[in-house]
């Protein structure tokens, strides 16, 4: 996974690429702003026209849950996915820029080959980090295949976090190097700290209870069990600040943009979860 970078201005490019176009591109290339090298030769994706923050029309200037309200109008407009087609997506969006024959394990960090996912042991899965039975969602088509909070992850290290709450503490998690779990909470790799935090709050602002699926919100607790609920959310918030949106995971926000038409505002705006949770 890329190193963290500086956050740029707000009004930044973004290259959005297309879904099918599976191109491998370099970290080095990510970091430095510069356009993707081709690999093998092939040729590159073609570049979109640069997003800016007209995406985001209606929500600057905003804060607290004025703020929040505009964001859900603009980002729930969006493709839904099956969970078949989840597979898929996730051999796009979490393609590893060094070896794109292989996709990047979320609390593992292991590199590992696209075609190896199922349900045997050293498979990789589908974990949601918006834990499915938190609010009974299940893998129905809208927060059950919401790619925002997909990612792969290798199925025994998915099942050790199970439905979880976040916090710090635990014990070490076999195959996922930095990763803590305990009773009642699972702590991610410092890497994906702040990916974890944006996932979370923006399910909290993607499903506020419309389109008959819960009201999923953050909480100050751990073991939430099957309320519509997520915690610890000061333990997030310092996520959020201690591991800004990195090359790796500003690009999957814009594949994902390519993908199911929307985007987490919280990857191009990590300042707005202070202006939402205070």
């Amino acid at each position: 996974m890329s190193a963290h970078r500086r956050q740029r201005p707000w009004r930044r490019p973004v290259l959005t690429l297309v879904a099918t176009a599976a191109v491998a591109v370099s970290t080095a290339a990510y970091a430095s702003g510069s356009p993707p090298a081709p690999a093998g030769g092939a040729a590159p994706a073609p570049a979109a026209a640069p997003l800016d923050d007209t995406y985001y029309d209606g929500a600057h200037g905003k804060t607290g849950t004025e703020l929040k309200s505009a964001l859900h109008a603009i980002i729930s407009e969006q493709t839904r996915l099956s969970y078949d087609d989840v597979w898929d997506a996730l051999k796009t969006t979490d393609e590893d820029p060094a070896a794109p024959g292989n996709v990047v394990l979320l609390y593992s960090g292991r590199s590992q080959a696209k075609d190896t996912n199922g349900g045997e042991a050293n498979d990789w899965n589908r974990e949601h980090v918006w834990a499915k039975s938190h609010g009974d969602f299940g893998t129905a088509t809208g927060p059950g295949t919401d790619i925002h909070h997909l990612r792969p992850e290798d199925v025994s290290v998915n099942a050790t976090r199970g439905n979880l709450d976040f916090d710090t503490g635990g014990d070490p998690v076999d195959e996922a190097p930095g990763s803590l779990s305990d009773g009642d909470s699972f702590e991610p790799r410092d890497a994906v700290k702040g990916d974890v935090a944006r996932m979370i709050l923006y399910m909290a602002v993607r499903y506020d209870g419309g389109d008959g699926f819960p009201d999923l919100e953050p909480n100050e607790r751990v073991g939430n069990g099957s309320a519509p609920a997520m915690g610890r959310l000061s333990v997030l918030r310092q996520w959020n600040d201690q591991d800004p949106p990195d090359a790796f995971e500003k690009s999957r926000n814009d594949r994902i943009f390519g993908i199911q038409k929307n985007r987490n505002p919280f990857i191009d705006h990590p300042e707005w979860v202070a202006e939402i949770w205070k």
